[in-house]
């Protein structure tokens, strides 16, 4: 137990910031994944003599930032309501990781569809989840994901292109 600190202190020396950068590069938000990689090296240091047999506790480091991150989306989700359709007009523009505004008209069709639909559209393109990561953070079958991604898509093409456009020559 007397080489425990010192033990963790090399290993969060050596691989702080690729646990941070690695985070950073799926949240896309430096503060937000600064606290996620907090988070998970004080559960690493709560659990060293577990994490420290792992054969990559780096690994473990950025799995558990980014559970964290999932978490704090699925208690987001949660407590907040969705808006009424109607309400997405007077929504605020939506400056965030993308670098500008998202289109109001984006916004509304998102609304537009059910809540599932929502669900997998936001873990599958805003969080690039993979499909099994969505389904098993929705509690859903991957069959299922993609169903509802198909769909989505299908609704979305249809609400946003112009009649023209989805006219196929003959």
């Amino acid at each position: 137990m007397g080489t425990q600190p010192l033990d963790f202190a090399e290993f969060y020396r050596k691989s702080k910031d690729e646990c941070l950068f690695t985070v950073l590069v799926s949240v896309d938000d430096r503060d937000t994944a600064q606290e996620l990689v907090a988070e998970a090296f004080a559960r690493a240091w709560a659990s060293w003599r577990t994490v420290s047999r792992h054969p990559a506790p780096a690994a473990w480091v950025v799995r558990t930032a980014l559970n964290a991150n999932i978490s704090r989306w699925r208690r987001r989700h949660r407590e907040l309501p969705v808006p009424d359709p109607g309400l997405v007009a007077d929504l605020p523009a939506a400056d965030g990781a993308y670098g500008g505004a998202v289109d109001p008209r984006i916004m509304a069709a998102l609304m537009r569809l059910p809540a599932r639909q929502r669900q997998v559209v936001a873990l599958r393109l805003f969080l690039d989840l993979d499909t099994e990561r969505t389904a098993a953070t929705l509690g859903i079958a991957p069959g299922t994901v993609q169903a509802h991604l198909g769909r989505a898509m299908a609704a979305l093409r249809t609400d946003l292109l112009p009649q023209r456009q989805q006219e196929s020559p003959s």
